[in-house]
């Protein structure tokens, strides 16, 4: 027996996590979108990994570039975050107008992210209609600042007590 989609949807609604842009070099031009599913593998070696549907074009240039980079979202970049979901009417390229510097794999880094993480496929599994890509840390930054959150369906920022 399974759950229906939307109480399955309902109950991760609970669940907070934070708002990366997965960034790739296609054969067209850099692709991107934004992705919540995103955790640390392993310190030895230095593991992460993301989770994106079959049919996201990003997934297509992570597959011919072999390498991703993960771009953390800081609380002032929720803009970011929604027009890489897809969610800004009339942005056709999610890129236009952003200053992108190329990381170590030639994946595009989002200007003032809270952090980038660069990597290269490690291993990846098909998981339902998405793909868990595993990639193995090639570099690594960050800066200080809070980050943006996702819960319940909407955009956050931590409170501090």
């Amino acid at each position: 027996m399974s759950i229906s989609h939307e109480t399955y949807r309902q109950v991760l609604a609970h669940w907070a996590s934070g708002v990366t842009v997965v960034t790739s070099r296609g054969a067209g031009g850099p692709e991107g979108l934004t992705v919540s599913s995103f955790a640390s593998v392993s310190l030895d070696p230095p593991l992460v990994l993301v989770c994106v549907h079959h049919g996201a074009s990003t997934l297509a240039a992570i597959d011919a570039s072999n390498a991703f980079a993960v771009n953390l979202l800081a609380a002032d970049q929720v803009e970011l975050g929604r027009r890489f979901a897809g969610l800004l009417p009339g942005v056709t390229n999610r890129f236009d107008g952003i200053a992108t510097t190329q990381a170590v794999t030639g994946s595009p880094l989002v200007p003032e992210a809270l952090a980038v993480i660069d990597c290269r496929v490690w291993r990846s599994l098909d998981a339902g209609d998405h793909r868990i890509v595993i990639g193995e840390v090639v570099y690594a930054s960050a800066r200080e600042g809070a980050p943006v959150l996702y819960h319940d369906r909407g955009w956050r920022r931590l409170a501090r007590d």
